[in-house]
């Protein structure tokens, strides 16, 4: 089979799918090494038509290139709970805190639900975990909802971000890069995380380590304004902003 034959099955394989891991690339394509599909895959997305996932996976090209919240939450999720648990010893008993949109931050209610805090959040996953037993108090700030991230954001949203005051906001990333710090592929998320980050105090990205080094399309925060969480460190990251790690 030639490279341009291989190409197309893959994308073949992507079709109504929202990723293919590379195990089964290879189990799909017989015959063919790892090293030969991770060289097709490179060249596929040299030419924009998928995206190569940290852990081993790929996915089709899209133009806000956010990955659904069902595809998400089950990438890296051991490490999220690690930041989580890490980010909730930067939060005290009282504090007025944002929680942006993502599985991170999700991951971070789960361990602070039942702590005295108040959470501002956009983060639509977060209602779930609030119970009639929380102590946490929650509210959820209007605008428009994107299902498929399941985040609010909008003009609506950002009026009502200039009525709060954070003490601190934990926020996501999709790329944490040395040279253009925190990015994001979607403008409406960025222009939210600048407008609470210009709201608060403290200021922590959550972002597990398979972001680092990655760009996405919009620049959103500079490295030295915000302390970043992650899994693991990182020598040049650490070099230009706090990293909190194991």
């Amino acid at each position: 089979m030639i490279p341009y034959e291989r190409q197309q099955r893959i994308l073949e394989l992507l079709k109504g799918r929202e990723l293919v891991w590379l195990e089964e690339l290879q189990r799909e394509i017989p015959g063919v090494s790892s090293s030969t599909l991770r060289r097709d895959i490179k060249e596929l997305e040299r030419v924009g038509k998928v995206e190569h996932l940290q852990g081993g996976a790929i996915k089709a090209s899209t133009p806000t290139g956010e990955l659904p919240l069902s595809v998400k939450s089950a990438l890296y999720a051991e490490e999220k709970t690690t930041i989580a648990k890490l980010a909730a010893r930067e939060i005290q008993d009282g504090d007025t805190i944002y929680l942006d949109s993502g599985t991170t931050c999700t991951a971070l209610m789960r361990e602070i639900a039942d702590r005295d805090v108040n959470v501002v959040t956009s983060n639509t996953d977060v209602v779930a975990l609030v119970t009639p037993e929380s102590t946490a108090k929650v509210t959820l700030l209007g605008g428009s909802y994107d299902p498929a991230i399941g985040s609010i954001s909008g003009p609506l949203t950002q009026e009502n971000i200039d009525r709060h005051v954070f003490l601190k906001a934990f926020l996501g990333a999709n790329g944490v890069d040395a040279r253009f710090g925190i990015t994001t592929p979607s403008l409406a998320e960025a222009a939210k995380k600048q407008a609470v980050a210009a709201r608060s105090k403290y200021v922590y990205v959550l972002t597990d380590s398979s972001k680092f080094h990655q760009v996405t399309a919009i620049q959103t925060l500079n490295l030295a304004d915000v302390t970043v969480i992650s899994d693991q460190g990182d020598e040049e990251l650490a070099a230009l902003t706090t990293l909190i790690c194991e």
